[in-house]
């Protein structure tokens, strides 16, 4: 599950990462159906029909893919997901050694390094591939 502490990313590229993700978020999907997830989530219906067949779509938030893992048996509610994914980079960071300016200096995304940092302190929204980008930059660093 993607808000998890990640510390090994074993060779994985960021899109095999976000692959292995689109998998797990397809999986809640086939097991509630997608209706289901659209009621529940409030998520348009392409991009749920999307994640059911394991396609990220780019717009796709990390709000709303938390909202697909919340639904997932024993998961939290999908506002603790997103902090749990966003805190998990932070503390990802503090063991890798790393701030802000490193992380993003080693991203493939248009992005400066104060737009990293309220992406990952949840003050501006992050989409999932920037989530999963972050995430591979900061478990690459693990001890």
């Amino acid at each position: 599950m993607f808000h998890e502490h990640r510390t090994d990313v074993s060779g994985q590229s960021p899109p095999e990462l976000e692959a292995e993700y689109a998998a797990d978020l397809a999986a809640i999907v086939e097991d509630h159906g997608v209706d289901a997830v659209v009621e529940e989530t409030g998520l348009d219906r392409a991009l749920v029909e999307s994640l059911a067949n394991e396609e990220v779509p780019a717009e796709l938030t990390l709000a709303q893919a938390a909202a697909v893992q919340a639904l997932a048996d024993g998961v939290a509610d999908a506002d603790t997901v997103r902090e749990m994914a966003c805190e998990h980079l932070l503390l990802g960071m503090t063991t890798g050694v790393l701030d802000i300016d490193a992380v993003t200096a080693e991203l493939p995304l248009n992005l400066e390094a104060t737009e990293v940092q309220q992406k990952i302190e949840r003050r501006a929204p992050m989409t999932f591939r920037e989530f999963v980008h972050i995430q591979h930059v900061i478990a690459t660093h693990q001890p």
